[in-house]
């Protein structure tokens, strides 16, 4: 009977002692899996931010997220050409140029035979877009003696011109142009002048103030000096004007004697220059 409760007490104590052992085991591996889990977790976020770091070194590095760079210089170009024709603008180009002119002005048909040729003289404002581009804004007066006759009637007087000019002035490229006339800037005109006419004759009413807008084509040079601040020129304008009474003869007497002159035509002026560069 001993012996049997002894053995039974050394089973129970083995089965208490595995049990114990298997609970202590599971507990120790548990908490090493755990462990280990963290510690991979650990690694992994590690690498993947030093792999984040790399990426957007190595995408600065080769420049392809400058666009979103925000300390960045700001560059208002688009290519590199657009820069260079700019820089080359503002280092040999000019802004703003001024000129007085002086010059002779004549005319063609009708008034060929009614005016005598006469000094004009004025002044202009250019506005330079480019090199080759500007835009002239000008003030030019003329004054010139009336002779008409007819019937027998011999009549004097004086026409005065005065005239407001707009005209888009392009400049040639003599970069490619042998040294002797690269120095030559040539250039032509076109745009309008609204013209205001004033003539008198004595005795006659029909001589009176009138205007018209004339449009304007020519042509001319400049030649620079003074380290390209100043230059000197010449142009050549001619300009189609009609007035009001283009088609109607000039008489005398009150309309009782026709003189067969009719005032119409162009006029062509002569001007040189000298100005100003800014």
């Amino acid at each position: 009977m001993r012996r049997l409760l002894f053995r039974q007490f050394v089973i129970t104590l083995f089965i208490l002692a595995s049990a114990a052992v298997c609970l202590i085991s599971r507990r120790v591996y548990a908490q090493s899996d755990n462990s280990q889990s963290a510690a991979s977790s650990n690694s992994q976020n590690q690498s993947g931010g030093s792999q984040t770091q790399s990426d957007s070194s190595g995408s600065g590095g080769n420049g392809l997220n400058n666009a979103y760079d925000p300390f960045i210089d700001y560059n208002e170009y688009n290519t590199s050409g657009q820069e260079e024709a700019d820089i080359n603008f503002f280092e040999n180009g000019r802004l703003l140029s001024a000129q007085i002119e002086i010059g002779d002005r004549t005319f063609t048909d009708g008034f060929h035979k009614l005016y005598s040729d006469g000094m004009t003289y004025g002044g202009a404002f250019t506005y330079f877009f480019d090199l080759n581009i500007g835009l002239q804004f000008s003030f030019t007066t003329s004054s010139h003696n009336i002779s008409i006759s007819g019937g027998g009637v011999s009549k004097t007087g004086n026409v005065t011109f005065n005239e407001f000019g707009l005209d888009l002035k392009y400049y040639f490229n003599m970069a490619n142009v042998t040294k002797g006339l690269a120095s030559f800037n040539p250039y032509i005109l076109i745009g309008f002048s609204p013209i205001t006419r004033i003539s008198t004759v004595d005795g006659e009413s029909e001589f009176s103030r009138d205007s018209a807008v004339a449009f304007d084509g020519g042509l001319g040079f400049e030649v620079p000096f003074n380290r390209h601040q100043m230059f000197l020129g010449a142009q050549a304008e001619y300009q189609v004007v009609n007035f009001p009474d283009q088609n109607t003869q000039i008489t005398l007497n009150s309309g009782t004697i026709n003189t067969g002159i009719y005032p119409n035509g162009g006029i062509i002026t002569l001007l040189g220059f000298i100005g100003m560069s800014f």
